[in-house]
């Protein structure tokens, strides 16, 4: 893929949720997507570190631009329909970044994998699995 397509997800994403975040896709590599997320007070949990769900939505996003990316030229769009995360470790600073890869690529569903990693120490902080269900129009 082109950097066209990194381009592109990143000015869809203004306005949105992971545009807000501070997200941005970096580049695509094969079959892995990349994305990154600077580490703001905004993304924090009361107790100081990065709240989890800072870490899922940018799994989640990292895998959605993928499945978006790969789906059959006559499905309509995707849906999550089932996500899981492991967190191994949180960030208060810096940069994180995730890498989103498929495991499933079906006619109807998609399998994508994530690991999140916080790039100045390398240490991985989520192990994210997520199943999109691809749909189609109506008959």
């Amino acid at each position: 893929m082109s950097i066209d397509i990194v381009e592109a997800f990143n000015k869809a994403a203004e306005g949105t949720l992971p545009g807000m975040l501070g997200m941005r896709m970096f580049k695509v590599e094969g079959d892995a997507f990349h994305l990154e997320m600077p580490v703001r007070p905004e993304l924090m949990a009361p107790n100081g570190y990065l709240h989890a769900g800072s870490l899922v939505t940018l799994a989640d996003t990292a895998c959605g631009y993928g499945c978006r990316a790969r789906v059959p030229k006559e499905a309509t769009g995707f849906t999550t329909i089932e996500l899981k995360s492991n967190h191994l470790g949180t960030a208060r600073d810096g940069t994180v970044e995730c890498v989103a890869t498929p495991v499933h690529l079906g006619r109807n569903t998609h399998v994508w994998d994530a690991v999140v990693r916080h790039r100045e120490t390398g240490k991985t902080l989520v192990m994210f699995r997520c199943t999109q269900m691809v749909l189609y129009p109506r008959p």
